[in-house]
């Protein structure tokens, strides 16, 4: 595999470093504290979030297709590492936890190259868009219920989601005002911030704000609880415990999976106008080598996170030294900047966590796909369903069958019609009442299939033609093949089968339009000696001329 890191360090422009260097660490911005506040999502110290920003960061920009793409943990990514976690490790202490999350970003890893080298990036394709809508939106509301006893500054017994939303509901009376003010302040600010002043790093400067506070209010003694000491220094070498391989590795195939959509779709979402979109495989190699090596290393799961590219695209970055950059400054901050984040209050980050949620609960693409087609509305409200009710990790499982039935749905019922020609021109189309005047023409019936042709459809599109032929009781029938892709060996057994049945009425079965691929195979099958080359016909219009001239 040829990676593309050398290709931009050899044609590095010297005038790209200050637009580099200044999208870099306007993306460090907003990565640092959230991938902090993620970081608590899962329970895990904050400066396993530095660690997640730092290293697959690197390894990204090193071996990373896209030049924008900026990657560490995400909203997603985060919320299934702690379910995986809280499943495979029930109250584990922290120590415990760090050593999970990097065995699970390194099994992650593993799966994303071997991946890669059984080239699987297609498999990003089987999550359809209204389904991870679903997902997302289902994820988003989690996350929300999971950290508003951080923003009330009470505790409560974790469980399912319906568990938590009444345990919460049970503990209000217990709320902190002290907390509440902080978390009402922090989350005010972010909103305003992002309104009226949208270039500024909103989370960044609510983190400084939330310190400078902390420290001058003394807010610890008012029982605002703060992150606390958090150890300053590089990440110290953490090996995967194999005996959380079994545990751990149904969640992390889910992760990964995840993990490499999110990267794919931010990638392809910030192409600049010239260049290539990222390769599946290549991405699927760079990222499993930056969650294997965050995980050596303590990090959580990573990928690419579509808000952080925006904002290093819309910063001006050329090429990938912006994400280098960008892990850069989260190690400068894991190194010198420790002692000032213990000051930080936890609602801070909640704030933080909540506030970048709830983008995902989008009720306007909802909207969108209700205009589009109901079918796949419902197909978005079952995966939000799914997540929302039986779990994130088992949500994934609900979002990818219901993508596969959804595929197979469509699939298994592709379009049968017959087609009429638009007067004084070449152009065949389904009858329709604003087309009165199309021509028919009759003892000629022209039928047009769309999609592909196999053993799972075949007996359905035989179905729905039966009625069209009963009804027409043409002399000749045309198959119009230009949509057709491709036709299996069931279905040509099934034409077949057809053609014998409208051969012993009287009357003949033609083919038009086949394109090279489905001819060579017809010609290859039983029903290519049946009709012969004197029944397959260039395209309708020939179809229709040689009927008229057989007529004369």
């Amino acid at each position: 595999m040829t990676l593309p890191f050398p290709t931009w360090l050899r044609g590095y422009d010297r005038r790209w470093v200050g637009a580099d260097v200044i999208a870099g660490l306007t993306a460090a911005a907003v990565v640092i504290p959230k991938a902090m506040a993620y970081a608590t999502i899962a329970g895990l110290p904050v400066q396993v979030g530095l660690v997640t920003a730092f290293v697959p960061g690197i390894v990204y920009a090193l071996l990373g297709g896209s030049r924008v793409l900026s990657t560490s943990t995400t909203t997603t990514l985060a919320i299934l590492t702690a379910s995986a976690l809280t499943e495979a490790l029930p109250g584990a202490d922290a120590a415990r936890l760090v050593a999970g999350v990097a065995t699970l970003a390194v099994i992650v890893g593993v799966i994303l190259v071997a991946a890669s080298i059984l080239r699987l990036g297609f498999v990003a394709n089987f999550i359809s868009e209204p389904v991870l809508a679903g997902f997302k939106a289902g994820i988003g509301l989690v996350i929300v219920v999971d950290q508003l006893p951080k923003l009330l500054g009470v505790n409560v017994p974790k469980g399912n989601f319906l568990h938590d939303v009444g345990s919460l509901l049970a503990s209000l009376g217990r709320t902190s005002l002290p907390t509440l003010l902080v978390s009402l302040a922090a989350a005010l600010l972010l909103v305003l911030l992002h309104r009226w002043l949208p270039r500024v790093p909103a989370s960044l400067v609510v983190v400084g704000l939330g310190i400078a506070a902390s420290a001058a209010l003394h807010l610890a003694a008012h029982g605002v609880k703060v992150l606390g000491a958090i150890p300053a220094g590089l990440p110290s070498p953490t090996l995967p415990d194999l005996g959380l391989l079994r545990a751990l590795g149904p969640a992390a195939v889910g992760i990964a999976l995840m993990s490499f959509t999110e990267t794919i779709a931010a990638g392809r979402a910030f192409v600049a106008h010239g260049d290539h979109r990222p390769a599946a495989n290549r991405e699927l190699f760079a990222t499993g080598i930056a969650n294997a090596a965050g995980g050596l290393l303590g990090a959580m799961p990573a990928g690419g996170g579509t808000s952080q590219t925006a904002v290093n695209d819309q910063a001006g970055a050329k090429t990938q030294l912006a994400g280098l950059v960008t892990g850069l400054a989260a190690v400068t901050t894991l190194l010198f900047l420790a002692p000032a984040l213990a000051l930080l209050p936890q609602a801070v980050l909640a704030a933080i966590v909540v506030f970048y949620s709830v983008e995902l609960v989008s009720l306007a693409e909802f909207r969108a796909i209700a205009r589009v087609r109901r079918m796949e509305l419902v197909w978005s409200i079952a995966a939000f369903a799914g997540v929302v009710l039986l779990g994130t990790l088992e949500g994934i499982t609900v979002a990818v069958v219901i993508s596969l039935l959804a595929l197979a749905q469509q699939t298994n019922h592709p379009p049968v019609y017959a087609v009429g020609r638009k007067p004084a021109t070449n152009v065949f189309r389904k009858p329709a009442e604003r087309h009165p005047d199309d021509e028919s023409f009759p003892g000629l019936l022209l039928i047009r299939v769309e999609g592909r042709i196999y053993f799972g459809n075949a007996e359905r599109v035989m179905d729905l033609m039966a009625p069209l032929i009963t009804a027409a009781a043409p002399r000749v029938i045309v198959l119009d093949c230009s949509a057709i892709a491709d036709l299996e060996y069931s279905a040509l057994k099934m034409l077949a089968d057809v053609e014998e049945q409208v051969r012993a009425s009287g009357a003949e079965l033609w083919l038009a339009a086949l394109n090279p691929e489905v001819r060579r195979v017809v010609e290859r099958s039983p029903l290519g000696a049946q009709i012969g080359h004197q029944r397959m016909c260039f395209n309708l219009e020939d179809a229709v001329a040689r009927f008229q001239g057989a007529l004369r």
